[in-house]
Formats: C-alpha cells, structure tokens, sequence
C-alpha cells in the first residue's frame, strides 16, 4: 500500500460512508410495499463499532431512504445518519462543522459519479473494488473487496491500522469484554 495513503489514513477522525453499492452490493429489492430488503456484510458491522470504541467517528450519507438501512443504523449505533441527500456534499459540510473537523480528518467511501464532490475534499477518498472507473480514477485508495463483500472492513482496518495498530485491535478479543 502507499505510504501516502497510510499517512492520510493516519489523520482520520472520521469515517462516512455512503451505502448502495458499498455498505451494500447495490442491488435494490423491491416488494408489493416497496424496498424490502438490504443485505449488509457482518464484517463491515464490526469493523464500524472498532472504529467507534476507539475514537473514530461514522457517518452515512445516502441519496436513498429505508426501512432497512434504518435498522442497520440503529443497530449499529451509528449517530451521524443523513438519508435521502440529493446534495451529499451539504450533508457532509453540516456533518463536518457539528464534528468541527477538517477535510484532512474525514475518509469517505463512495462507489459513483454522485459521490465525486466529497471524494474530492476529503483527506481519505477510497471506493470499493467495484466502484465506476471515473471513480476509481478520481480516489486514494480502492478496495480489494467489492461493495457489500466487506469493502467497509477494509477500509476499517486501514484506519486502525495507522491510528492503533491491528495488534492492538486485535488485543481486545483476546482479553475478556465487559457485557
């Protein structure tokens, strides 16, 4: 991996997240009633709550609403939730004068055109193995995995990684946990 991405990675305060297409494989299903279901990675869940227990704020912003995704919100205790944002980029300047941090403090991870402007000002801009090219082309780092396949974990990992150390991540689960 560059050194320049491990050194932004480093930097990071927080993580936000846009979801069809990287928190999910981008697949919609829809039923009588509407979107019914959303299939989201575990690994990504717990590589969210690492970054949590050890400083790293998360966000999601998405042009969509659900049901589903509210749920996912919910349990994984995520506080910073901008659903159905046609202008991502405002959602993200609110969201980044409430955590009063700079763009050099803030990863994104988008997979398309609509995701482009924040990609631009963030100090971390990554996608998923299966982000559009223009994407791809436009970002720091792209994933190994493909969205909804534990690209968030990844992504997780690397920022642990800079900030902590895995070995230390890993530490954790080798001492007994408070319940």
């Amino acid at each position: 991996m560059l050194e320049e991405v491990r050194t932004r990675a480093k930097k990071i305060r927080a993580l936000l997240l846009d979801v069809d297409g990287v928190l999910t494989d981008g697949r919609l299903y829809y039923s009588e009633q509407g979107e019914a279901i959303k299939a989201f990675h575990v690994r990504d869940g717990l590589g969210i709550r690492l970054l949590q227990e050890n400083g790293v704020e998360v966000g999601i912003i998405t042009a969509r609403k659900s049901a589903p995704l509210e749920r996912r919100v919910l349990d994984l205790g995520i506080r910073h939730f901008f659903p159905g944002q046609d202008d991502k980029l405002a959602a993200y300047d609110t969201l980044k004068e409430q955590l009063q941090l700079a763009d050099a403090e803030i990863a994104y991870v988008g997979d398309d055109l609509i995701d482009l402007p924040i990609l631009q000002k963030v100090g971390l801009a990554v996608t998923v193995a299966d982000g559009h090219p223009l994407v791809k082309g436009a970002v720091h780092h792209v994933t190994g995995a493909a969205g909804g396949c534990g690209a968030v974990r990844e992504v997780a990992d690397l920022i642990l990684d800079c900030r902590i150390g895995l070995s230390a991540v890993r530490d954790l689960f080798l001492k007994p946990r408070s319940r």
